[in-house]
């Protein structure tokens, strides 16, 4: 294994997400700073959670004071998509050593996006890559939410709108992940399930079911192309 070339790879690939990760993380910060809390919060918070779209929601939790099975609940729904992350890299994180909890805790969209799709080149540890990768991203969160919370004290500025980034980066990351792979019948299938679901349960009771129904549907889905892929 080439410890620098690993480094320097997994480098290269996080750079979309360093500046992806300092302006949403500097829109959280600024949330939080408008909210009353100091840059440390920014920090505990970002080290602790490294869950973009639920600090954002934490941000409203912590100024209304909810009760904590509200937060529990609210929690589940925005971050229940991990559920199809971890099923999909069950085989892949299978041979990660001591660093498997810390690789799960830091499995953001991103991070699987990128370690799904990477080719790694000759000489690249894919176990080493991993673990590069999630840390160095984690690092650009942590530094941008700091840098927001400060210039969010500094600089009085409006900042309606700013929760949107998070909903922005997922719409860039589905046309991605549609653009690299052939396969396309997951994708539609959560995008119509999802639809469904919002029509006839309305936006505030959609999004758990139609969670349950993807999961029952790509579980069915996933052994009906495996058995194609077998006869073929």
């Amino acid at each position: 294994m080439n410890l620098h070339k690993t480094l320097r790879y997994a480098f290269r690939q996080s750079l979309p997400v360093l500046a992806g990760y300092t302006v949403l993380g500097m829109g959280f910060g600024v949330l939080l700073r408008q909210a009353g809390y100091e840059w440390w919060w920014a920090v505990l918070m970002s080290v602790t959670m490294f869950s973009g779209s639920m600090q954002y929601v934490a941000v409203d939790l912590l100024a209304t004071g909810v009760s904590v099975v509200t937060a529990a609940i609210m929690a589940l729904m925005v971050n229940i998509r991990y559920l199809f992350y971890g099923v999909s890299m069950l085989e892949r994180y299978r041979d990660a050593g001591p660093e498997k909890p810390y690789l799960i805790a830091a499995l953001t969209d991103e991070n699987y996006s990128i370690i799904c799709s990477a080719e790694l080149p000759e000489g690249v540890n894919e176990r080493c890559f991993r673990l590069a990768l999630c840390l160095m991203t984690h690092c650009y969160w942590i530094f941008g939410s700091v840098l927001g919370d400060i210039l969010g004290g500094a600089i009085n500025f409006n900042s309606a709108g700013i929760e949107f980034s998070m909903t922005a980066l997922f719409v860039v990351l589905f046309i991605d992940q549609w653009q690299k792979t052939k396969q396309h019948l997951p994708a539609v299938t959560g995008v119509v399930i999802t639809a469904v679901c919002l029509v006839v349960l309305g936006p505030t009771g959609f999004l758990i079911p139609s969670m349950i129904a993807i999961t029952i549907a790509l579980f069915a889905e996933r052994r009906w192309l495996e058995d194609m892929v077998h006869d073929a």
